[in-house]
């Protein structure tokens, strides 16, 4: 065999990417961007900010457009993005118009947090990221950033009302950031809420994927990868939380698992579920114009805007 054939051989495939015996990498989808701007259509402001270059971290900010009082506390949304560990950003054309619309209907600042991705970059490192962005984060609240300060954080960030938040793998990510806040604790943030939407958590079954890009991870049983066997879950922080999860989509039952174990969990707080019928997985990034897209947003943005007195449910 010669050296141009042997190159092209296959290691690994996989939906997402493929890697070749050279080491080569060739990613089939999700590395798309779109720079940050002022969208016309919800008057959402986002920019970019480089929290650190080795390890390689950044967020795109998401800031709604005032109409009531410019100088105004907004809560504060940290949402993780999906892509199966290995694609995708929060500045892909997908996710900047969701946290767009997210931002514009909930008024919330939203901080979309990039993460290395796999398999450059295997498991553990996105959750590592993911708890370095909300430590940035809570350095504002703390004043510990100084001249450094971001100022859309420093001046309009309601660090009291902070809600964790991901789709699919990114789902998986904030849902461990909120464990993880719960044990060790998160100085200066008090975390309201976590949002999961059609998240992936292992069950039972063997994960070719998952194997190769967390080599490190016990496996079925890892906490990370299925919270039910996590013995903390119950001190997760906040005080409420909602599981999305659509009727059509292969992780539906994976999603319904989490509900149902976090309910188990001693957890005090209120968890709500809402399946929206006949969608598949992240339907509402795909189809963001279609009804139930927009109804999905309006239920985000209700659970983001409850009032903490009150009703315990969660829409």
């Amino acid at each position: 065999m010669d050296s141009a054939a042997g190159a092209a051989e296959i290691a690994f495939d996989s939906p997402f990417f493929r890697i070749y015996k050279d080491g080569r990498i060739d990613r089939f989808q999700g590395t798309d961007t779109v720079p940050p701007s002022l969208d016309p259509q919800t008057g959402v402001q986002s920019k970019d900010v480089r929290l650190s270059s080795d390890p390689d971290l950044s967020v795109r900010l998401f800031l709604p457009r005032s109409s009531v009082d410019p100088a105004r506390k907004l809560p504060l949304l940290v949402y993780v993005h999906g892509g199966a560990f290995c694609i995708e950003s929060p500045s892909s054309p997908i996710y900047t118009r969701h946290l767009n619309a997210v931002a514009s209907a909930a008024g919330v600042l939203a901080v979309g947090v990039q993460y290395r991705l796999a398999p450059e970059h295997p498991l553990p490192a996105a959750y590592e990221d993911a708890w370095a962005a909300v430590r940035w984060v809570a350095a504002h609240a703390l004043g510990e950033r100084g001249a450094d300060a971001e100022p859309w954080l420093r001046d309009r960030a309601d660090f009291d009302r902070v809600f964790l938040a991901g789709d699919s793998a990114g789902a998986n990510i904030a849902q461990h950031v909120a464990a993880r806040a719960g044990v060790e604790g998160l100085p200066g943030l008090r975390i309201v809420g976590v949002a999961l939407v059609h998240p992936f958590f292992r069950n039972d079954e063997p994960d070719k994927l998952m194997e190769l890009i967390f080599p490190s991870s016990s496996g079925t049983t890892d906490p990370r990868m299925n919270p039910a066997y996590d013995p903390n879950l119950g001190r997760i922080a906040g005080q409420r939380a909602v599981v999305f999860v659509a009727e059509k989509d292969h992780l539906r039952e994976r999603g319904r698992s989490y509900y149902e174990a976090l309910k188990k969990s001693g957890w005090k707080g209120a968890v709500e579920i809402v399946e929206t019928e006949g969608e598949g997985h992240v339907f509402h990034l795909f189809k963001p114009g279609c009804d139930k897209a927009a109804e999905l947003v309006k239920k985000f943005a209700s659970f983001l805007n409850q009032q903490d007195s009150g009703a315990r449910q969660c829409l």
